[in-house]
């Protein structure tokens, strides 16, 4: 499957990009899910950072979460869901691989720019899918982008005709 940066993701459609951005931005912990060696879902919560045009992903070393993406890097985040189920400016979630930052000039700039606790495990996402879910006009719309092919907006209609896209 395809895979692309967050600076990749931003350059192919930044309107998209920006509302993902802003609405990871409204709480500090997102929630991941990763996968145990047994295969089942694992889902806790973690701080999602844009920065270097890259999403990135921190956590502390040799966690539960930094071993599962060291085994299997295949990840989803979601936003934070918030207070209630207003949700007003919608669902976000990212999914793809993780890839972990090694650089050790990577991890300098990041450390002087983010300032986060140390020590920490950073990993970079290679995005493969990213949605966004909101209500208009009492329509579900999902935005659903991949690398290398359009936006697509899909509409569902509240009384559960069949979803059209626009």
């Amino acid at each position: 499957m395809t895979s692309s940066s967050w600076k990749e993701f931003r350059s192919a459609q930044p309107a998209f990009a920006d509302a993902v951005q802003a609405r990871f931005g409204q709480y500090r912990h997102q929630v991941l899910a990763t996968l145990r060696k047994d295969g089942s879902p694992r889902v806790t919560g973690l701080e999602v950072d844009i920065r270097f045009g890259e999403l990135l992903l921190g956590m502390m070393p040799n966690s539960r979460k930094a071993l599962d993406l060291l085994r299997d890097p295949r990840f989803a985040v979601q936003a934070n869901p918030g207070p209630d189920a207003e949700m007003a400016d919608g669902d976000v979630r990212v999914s793809g691989r993780a890839v972990e930052v090694t650089d050790p000039g990577t991890l300098a700039r990041f450390v002087e720019e983010a300032k986060p606790p140390e020590p920490f495990q950073l990993f970079r996402a290679e995005l493969q899918e990213v949605v966004r879910t909101t209500l208009e006009s009492e329509e579900l719309v999902v935005q659903v982008w991949r690398p290398g092919k359009p936006l697509r907006t899909i509409h569902r209609a509240p009384d559960y005709s069949a979803p059209y896209e626009t």
